[in-house]
């Protein structure tokens, strides 16, 4: 399993560990998000693979992982995005904050996460391993569905939805 990146809370490194083991722990640790939008101004959401160690067949955002001991985050937005959704686009940097969510499995979720913004029109050709299925929504329909059936959404696409 890959190194992810242990940081203090202002996002400074002060290790490497193995991306398990840190969720066991429950250490702080980079992490990032990217929202895709289209023209039509929806959003790109997939379903998390089943087979995922936590939050496997929730809804979330277009992407999500951790940046190598070896990446920029801008390295690291542009590989995943490829690697999961099968496409590459311009991304910007729009904020960053710090969450914790345990999960039923006995792991943590313990990031400073960034959040990127991107918009895409193309086609997608998703990786199966990390996600089972995609679709677009308008965010005022997420907005509400998220409302009515919150258990269908992974912790932090939630939060992020908050402050978008």
């Amino acid at each position: 399993m890959p190194q992810v990146i242990l940081v203090t809370k202002r996002n400074r490194k002060i290790g490497e560990m193995e991306k398990l083991k840190v969720h066991r722990e429950a250490l702080l640790h980079r992490g990032f998000s990217i929202l895709i939008f289209n023209l039509k101004n929806e959003i790109l959401l997939q379903k998390r693979a089943k087979n995922k160690y936590h939050s496997g067949g929730l809804w979330t955002n277009a992407c999500c992982s951790h940046p190598r001991s070896n990446e920029t985050y801008t390295q690291a937005v542009h590989k995943r995005l490829k690697q999961e959704m099968g496409f590459d686009c311009p991304l910007t940097k729009q904020f960053c904050f710090i969450y914790k969510c345990d999960f039923k499995n006995g792991l943590t979720e313990h990031e400073y996460l960034c959040v990127y913004f991107g918009r895409y029109d193309g086609s997608i050709k998703i990786n199966p391993a990390e996600a089972s299925t995609y679709k677009w929504i308008s965010l005022k329909d997420l907005k509400k569905d998220i409302k009515m059936s919150p258990g269908k959404y992974t912790y932090w696409f939630k939060l992020i939805v908050e402050k978008i």
